[in-house]
């Protein structure tokens, strides 16, 4: 599946407002097909766990309360070249400096609250998919 699939979470200050059907859709029309989604709410625990790597970055204690303050909608989505392509749909971390039309531009308000994220290669996406979805069978 490497290069067709990359993993989505809609963060929870977008499923907050709303913004959950506009985004899938969005997503939809962009080409992807949703393989798995479901709606969770993560631990601070689970969230430290996720986001790891930004574990000595002053931003990480944040982050991980951010994340762990309501429900996200978590997904793997299908397509060829998936992580590049779903990069460009998202826009910049930061909403100001993305492209026009980009989720975020449409739908973030901040780069710490910035509605959606999207992996940031093949080999993450892995990951992170089967960081959500361990034990769920994925239909293709």
């Amino acid at each position: 599946m490497s290069g067709k699939t990359t993993f989505t979470m809609i963060k929870p200050d977008a499923v907050k407002a709303g913004n959950i059907g506009n985004i899938l859709q969005m997503i939809n029309a962009a080409g992807y097909q949703i393989i798995a989604l479901k709606l969770t709410k993560l631990s601070p625990e689970k969230a430290g766990q996720f986001y790891a790597i930004h574990k000595d970055r002053p931003f990480y204690q944040e982050l991980v309360e951010f994340m762990s303050s309501g429900p996200i909608v978590a997904a793997i989505l299908k397509k060829s070249n998936a992580v590049e392509d779903f990069r460009k749909l998202i826009g910049s971390t930061n909403p100001a400096d993305a492209a026009e039309g980009t989720i975020r531009a449409l739908y973030a308000s901040s780069i710490g609250e910035n509605a959606i994220h999207g992996s940031d290669s093949d080999e993450n996406a892995q990951i992170e998919a089967a960081f959500h979805f361990a034990q769920t069978q994925i239909f293709e």
